[in-house]
């Protein structure tokens, strides 16, 4: 069964690159300097996590959202990059791939989001330093990340037949393909947050953000 909760989740973050012209503009480009963290075999630079707190402080920006102090919003990205880098490498393990179709929608998806066509979008992030095979690749991370996610967390969901009656009957009118997929989404949740700390958990992770 696919995951819609899991599936909109990872949008969300692949969408992100949305900011990406903006985050230039903010000079976030900085020389691969020091690493911050080491994740298995694989490092993450302070270059990258310098990017990434560029592109969230854009988000919060855009949404309105209170800005968290400086130290936890670098700590809260990284933590969430040093996930990413260990679902990323359960998918090359599991050798997974992207359909190059799905992967080119998806960036016209973020063109749009943009509101520019896809030449105009690629005149713009290459106006900022960057390339659209840039883009392209980060967006076949995520969607890699996504299908990590949906094999090994969506696995974990089972769903009764009482659970699916129970639902019905407090929420009248409902179907059970609908139910099922309300109390799929509701326990996609938690087995995420499961899953996540059993991969952290399994992982060598050197974190040294606060390391002078």
């Amino acid at each position: 069964m696919r995951s819609r909760h899991l599936a909109t989740w990872v949008l969300a973050t692949c969408l992100g690159l949305t900011s990406m012209v903006a985050m230039a503009q903010d000079g976030y480009r900085q020389p691969l300097d020091r690493i911050v963290a080491v994740v298995n075999e694989d490092a993450i630079m302070a270059s990258d996590l310098e990017s990434r707190v560029a592109q969230a402080k854009a988000r919060l920006n855009t949404g309105n959202v209170a800005m968290p102090p400086e130290q936890a919003l670098r700590s809260q990205v990284l933590d969430r990059m040093i996930v990413e880098e260990i679902e990323a490498q359960r998918a090359e393990k599991l050798d997974l791939s992207v359909d190059e179709t799905e992967l080119n929608r998806q960036v016209r998806a973020v063109a749009s989001q943009n509101g520019m066509t896809l030449d105009q979008f690629a005149d713009a992030v290459e106006a900022d330093g960057l390339t659209l095979a840039d883009v392209r690749e980060q967006i076949r991370r995520e969607m890699l990340i996504m299908q990590v996610q949906q094999a090994e967390v969506a696995s974990r969901v089972n769903i009764t037949e009482a659970e699916v009656d129970g639902f019905m009957q407090q929420n009248p009118g409902a179907t059970r393909d609908q139910a099922r997929q309300a109390i799929f989404q509701s326990k996609a949740g938690d087995e995420m947050d499961k899953w996540v700390q059993q991969i952290q958990g399994e992982a060598f992770i050197d974190n040294r953000l606060n390391q002078n």
